[in-house]
């Protein structure tokens, strides 16, 4: 494995680490509206109570805050985040906005198995 490689591997458990709730595998298209760019469309891999992992094409800011929108299983869902992490082309999203979204995310989640964290340390 090269430096660079180490160095986000690194970074990525660092940051999984650092993850108050859990995670769900969640796929579906997402939109993303950063502040001076057109809107970047996407797909998401996982979705947590606090916040959503999408792979995008176009590179987003990290610390930007944007407008995301997808679809959850109980209905559409648009919420303000800020770009937390970046790993290649998959974006770490935390949610910004009020309660009123995330009650529908928080239920998406409790309806989602938990996802295996690829870092986690099993005997």
């Amino acid at each position: 494995m090269d430096g660079h490689s180490q160095f986000a591997t690194i970074l990525t458990r660092e940051f999984v680490e650092q993850r108050s709730c859990p995670r769900y595998r969640l796929e579906t298209d997402i939109r993303v509206y950063p502040r001076n760019s057109a809107v970047i469309r996407g797909h998401t891999v996982d979705i947590g109570e606090s916040g959503i992992a999408a792979m995008l094409p176009t590179e987003v800011p990290l610390g930007e805050v944007v407008r995301l929108e997808f679809t959850l299983p109980f209905g559409d869902a648009e919420i303000l985040a800020t770009v937390r992490q970046k790993v290649a082309f998959r974006y770490g999203f935390q949610f910004v906005d009020p309660d009123s979204i995330r009650t529908m995310i928080r239920r998406t989640c409790r309806s989602l198995t938990p996802q295996a964290c690829p870092f986690s340390k099993k005997p």
